[in-house]
């Protein structure tokens, strides 16, 4: 089994970051509204994810991208994608 930390694009021009053994299926919950804390921010776009492993590394990197520093990297390797979203 594998953990995924993912980015989601919200109708509000935020992110989400969260991470799951289940990408597809935590996708459709949040696309679905069966998740609190993204329900209202719908539609959502799955903009980047990456693959893990273990929990430990998945769950530090979900830290570590919702830093400061990590929404930096966020932004700069992103920068073309939030281009074409029109932020």
């Amino acid at each position: 089994m594998g953990y995924y930390t993912y980015i989601l694009f919200a109708k509000d021009k935020k992110l989400y970051i969260g991470y799951s053994t289940n990408l597809k299926q935590r996708f459709e919950k949040h696309t679905t509204g069966k998740v609190r804390s993204t329900k209202h921010r719908r539609p959502l776009k799955l903009i980047h994810y990456e693959y893990f492993i273990n929990k430990t590394d998945a769950k530090a990197r979900e830290i570590f991208l919702k830093s400061g520093a990590g929404h930096k990297q966020i932004m700069q390797f992103l920068k073309r994608t939030f281009g074409l979203l029109q932020l």
